[in-house]
């Protein structure tokens, strides 16, 4: 396990509890903790060099999330992806990405026509280079351009309430680089039809992105 995610800089003014949460959060959504793999206190006390208590209270937030399951004689194991947990989560996304699509259509201002162009490029470059984290922040940050230039502040909070789940997936979603082409292809027609002001077209490049990783996504659910 790499937890290479942590930065000393941002967290050494939270809660130990938090910092450790945080921690193993990241290494579930990067899958560095696999799916099924046993959360053991003593071992995890052991590798973060902290004592149980906040490694116990880490795996219940875990557990609040989704992230972790209890299960009797057995402890604390990393909850899997099923396929009900990945409909709910895209059918929410969906609506509220296609949403985001359309008032970034008639609110995106010439700053923002720019912003959006360059995070077109910089996903490209990140494909290109073949990183995968690299590509998931890029993704994300594309994404996050297109609901900042709306200007709804509701809406954002809507969509950062689903961020971490919709990590998870996206991360094994860009493991398959089979998908590269067309996802690269899906975010230069979404901004495209942004900055040109499209809405139908934007809409429907929006659902189609989401529906295209479901797809994607149940395919290696199932292998």
């Amino acid at each position: 396990m790499a937890y290479h995610e942590f930065d000393a800089k941002v967290d050494e003014f939270l809660p130990l509890r938090d910092v450790v949460f945080k921690k193993l959060r990241r290494a579930i959504l990067l899958e560095e903790l696999k799916a099924g793999e046993r959360l053991t206190e003593i071992h995890l006390a052991d590798k973060l060099g902290v004592s149980r208590t906040p490694i116990r209270e880490a795996i219940r937030k875990l557990e609040l999330e989704g992230l972790v399951i209890m299960i009797p004689r057995r402890g604390a194991i990393v909850a899997d992806i099923n396929e009900k947990s990945l409909k709910d989560v895209l059918e929410v996304r969906r609506v509220l990405d296609v949403l985001s699509a359309e008032l970034a259509c008639e609110r995106i201002d010439e700053e923002g026509k720019k912003a959006l162009g360059e995070a077109c490029l910089e996903f490209e470059r990140a494909i290109k280079g073949n990183d995968l984290r690299d590509i998931a922040q890029k993704d994300v940050a594309l994404h996050n351009i297109i609901v900042e230039v709306t200007g709804n502040v509701t809406l954002r909070q809507m969509i950062d309430n689903l961020a971490e789940q919709m990590y998870r997936y996206r991360v094994k979603y860009l493991r398959d680089d089979s998908q590269y082409g067309m996802l690269l292809k899906e975010h230069q027609e979404l901004c495209e039809s942004i900055i040109n002001g499209d809405r139908k077209m934007a809409a429907e490049c929006a659902k189609q992105h989401i529906d295209n990783q479901q797809k994607a996504i149940l395919s290696r659910l199932t292998v």
